[in-house]
């Protein structure tokens, strides 16, 4: 594999001009010199590395420009100004049904989509099977596309783009529209094409499709780059973000951007996450004549928490205990502990819920908690008030490395927001067991029962 990148993008910007009457468009022709129109800066200097073989995640507000910069690296808009750089194939799956004439069948703009991707009509027709028998449509294949639902349109897009068996894959969203049985095919094949070496780049509103698929993560708001790094770290931040009160937005983005990682190129995403997970001590565990128990490792803490902008309430103090008050994060399975932390609040609050969430090392939320149900919260918590907040829980975790979110929920002007967050509260680990050979992530301490029968004669 090369060395080069597989996307280089170097103050890559777009403008567009927003005329406020369409008489307005014709006058600046005719009169040059005298703009009439506003720019709108859909880019603005975006600097990026996409190494080949990674996958990133792009993730932003509606309107932040995520759209737009995926359609200059496919190639289907030009950029302003900056330079880009794209080595290999490219294969793009973006707005609904670009690409495709709705007046064509199916198998009609399978050719003309794949000759566009680069595929000469003999690699086509020796793949269509494939295509079809992916997109699964039936006759509908040679039907005109304008009789298809939106999710056909993405079932035929989606499986002309993957078996056009591209260097670079782009998706933006699209996956969401098809059915759960789809998108896990959908997810199966892109796993497939990393495991391959392709670059996949994916834009998603959800925050566990990125955390589980990239290997990095960007954020992108109001046309720029903001954060990049880790997946769970951006995430964090983004969901810190998008959850901040409109006035302290702009602050948040300067602290973004201000942070080390936001370098032009992506730092390896799984060498970062190993040195996470070497920050701590890790005693050994050896097999012996006493009884094994929950121990604490004072080193074992979290190296990329992230807390919320306050709206009244502030999160203190989170930790793991025994059921008999020890401290503990070197948990084992089948034990019960209590995930605790304080919650101050400032401001007087109503209708008020606690939460906690775990998570693996990689950011993926596997469950959680909640203090009071959607009509059992506190109606009212008055300032200056301190409450103590416990969950008790049994450990079904297998053997790894975890970490808890803590929450407070609460009323603001009628809506049901976050009144302070904290993400990578508490970091812990399951502890290794001699002999244990189950694998995953959740232990379900499942019973298995094989019953025998005669043989069918």
């Amino acid at each position: 594999m090369s060395n080069e990148p597989a996307i280089s993008l170097s103050q890559i910007s777009k403008v567009y001009k927003r005329y406020h009457r369409p008489v307005d468009r014709l006058r600046e022709v005719l009169l040059p010199g005298k703009p009439r129109a506003e720019e709108f800066w859909a880019l603005r200097n975006i600097n990026l590395e996409i190494p080949q073989g990674d996958t990133v995640g792009i993730v932003g507000r509606n309107g932040s420009g995520k759209s737009t910069l995926l359609q200059i690296i496919a190639g289907t808009l030009q950029a302003t100004s900056g330079q880009l750089q794209v080595h290999g194939r490219v294969s793009a799956l973006l707005e609904l049904g670009s690409g495709f004439n709705p007046e064509f069948t199916g198998r009609q703009n399978t050719f003309f989509n794949g000759r566009i991707l680069g595929l000469s009509q003999a690699e086509i027709a020796a793949k269509f099977d494939d295509i079809a028998a992916f997109a699964d449509i039936g006759s509908f294949m040679d039907q005109p596309v304008r009789t298809y639902s939106s999710g056909m349109f993405v079932r035929l897009a989606f499986a002309v783009a993957i078996n056009a068996e591209p260097d670079i894959l782009i998706v933006d969203e699209a996956l969401s529209v098809g059915d759960e049985a789809f998108q896990r095919k959908c997810f199966a094949r892109i796993y497939e094409m990393q495991a391959k070496g392709a670059t996949v780049l994916f834009v998603s509103h959800s925050a566990g499709s990125i955390v589980e698929l990239c290997d990095h993560a960007v954020l992108i708001d109001a046309g720029e780059v903001v954060l990049k790094g880790l997946p769970k770290t951006v995430i964090a931040n983004y969901q810190k973000f998008i959850y901040a009160p409109a006035d302290q937005r702009d602050e948040l983005r300067r602290a973004f951007q201000a942070e080390p990682e936001n370098s032009s190129a992506l730092a390896s995403g799984r060498v970062a996450e190993a040195a996470i997970a070497a920050t701590a001590h890790r005693p050994e565990v050896v097999a012996t004549s006493e009884a094994p128990r929950s121990l604490y490792d004072p080193y074992l803490l979290p190296q990329h928490s992230v807390q919320y902008q306050s709206r009244g309430a502030r999160i203190k103090s989170p930790e793991i205990r025994t059921v008999d008050g020890q401290p503990a994060n070197l948990l084992l399975r089948h034990e019960t502990y209590i995930y605790s932390y304080k919650a101050y609040f400032v401001d007087a609050a109503w209708q008020v819920q606690f939460g906690m969430m775990i998570k693996t090392l990689t950011g993926f939320e596997l469950g959680g908690a909640v203090s009071h149900g959607q009509r059992q919260r506190l109606d009212h918590v008055g300032a200056g008030s301190l409450i103590d907040v416990e969950f008790e829980f049994s450990c079904a975790l297998l053997p790894g490395t975890y970490f808890l979110n803590a929450g407070v929920r609460g009323d603001v002007n009628g809506e049901d927001v976050y009144l302070d967050r904290a993400i990578d509260a508490v970091m812990f680990k399951v502890q290794p067991e001699v002999g244990l050979k189950a694998t995953g992530t959740v232990d379900f301490q499942a019973v298995a029962r094989v019953v025998t029968t005669s043989a069918v004669v």
